[in-house]
């Protein structure tokens, strides 16, 4: 009777050691992964959504809270307006504006 008592103290110890450690909070790389997602998807629904820059072609990417903006858009105005929307994305630290501006000029044949 002895050793399956024990036996079954051993199961209910681990079980509940494997349950509390299962509720800790999530490391710090998968905590900054998901606010950094959250800080993107806030820039890309402001950039998309506003007249000047939706037409862009602007991609959106976040780490460690910086946002960096690539792609093209037809006007430094644009690029200017993509930036500054981007920065007010709640959870963005700063900017890296590596947009483009598209050549409008017609090329010659």
């Amino acid at each position: 009777m002895k050793p399956i008592s024990n036996t079954l103290s051993a199961v209910f110890l681990a079980a509940t050691l494997l349950a509390v450690t299962g509720c800790s909070s999530p490391p710090p790389d998968t905590t900054q992964y998901l606010a950094d997602v959250d800080v993107t998807n806030k820039a890309k629904a402001a950039i998309f959504t506003d007249p000047l820059t939706k037409d862009g072609q602007i991609d959106v990417s976040t780490t460690k809270g910086v946002v960096q903006l690539t792609g093209v858009v037809s006007s430094q105005a644009a690029k200017e307006r993509a930036g500054h929307l981007a920065r007010q994305a709640s959870g963005a630290f700063g900017v890296k504006n590596d947009l483009q501006i598209a050549n409008t000029e017609p090329q010659p044949k």
